[in-house]
């Protein structure tokens, strides 16, 4: 899940560059192992669109519209995630303690298992990050790192997988 990754939004966030190129490698993996991606944007008209550096990697994936904070306050998010049939999520975006957070809770309390790589997530500011942080793991959340969810997804080296991702693992 790629949660409100939009041009305003994503203006003002701390480490903004870091978080967008982990969102990037890790949609160029999902892309790869022929993942769903579900991609939320919030108030579009006032945050503006997903970031263009995302934007075009989402090429032919649906934009689900929101202005409730938690994505699960909207119908068609929760009919894609049974669409889908998942039972797993990984989630990232902006901003840790609001969005992503309300997110996750609600989708942990919906009986999903769901991973947050915590440099894929980011907040204004650093506390509301940490803090944002601490409230998903402590509420059943496997907060987890970029790198650490990209290898999990893979499972084994020497696979073509695993020699096609290797572009995606090593950019930063």
């Amino acid at each position: 899940m790629v949660v409100d990754v939009q041009e305003r939004l994503a203006a003002v966030m701390a480490y903004r560059d870091q978080v967008i190129a982990n969102i990037r490698r890790l949609i160029g993996v999902a892309r790869l192992l022929q993942l769903p991606i579900v991609v939320t944007e919030q108030y579009p008209s006032g945050l503006g669109p997903t970031v263009p550096e995302l934007r075009e990697l989402l090429a032919g994936e649906t934009f689900l519209e929101k202005s409730t904070f938690s994505c699960c306050g909207i119908e068609p998010f929760l009919a894609e995630l049974q669409r889908l049939q998942a039972q797993k999520l990984l989630v990232v975006g902006m901003e840790t303690h609001v969005c992503v957070l309300q997110t996750v809770l609600d989708c942990l309390a919906a009986g999903y298992l769901v991973h947050v790589p915590n440099d894929a997530v980011c907040s204004r500011f650093t506390n509301d990050w940490r803090t944002g942080l601490a409230r998903l793991a402590a509420a059943g959340a496997c907060v987890t790192t970029t790198e650490t969810a990209l290898f999990e997804l893979l499972e084994r080296a020497g696979t073509d997988e695993f020699r096609a991702a290797r572009t995606w693992i090593m950019a930063r």
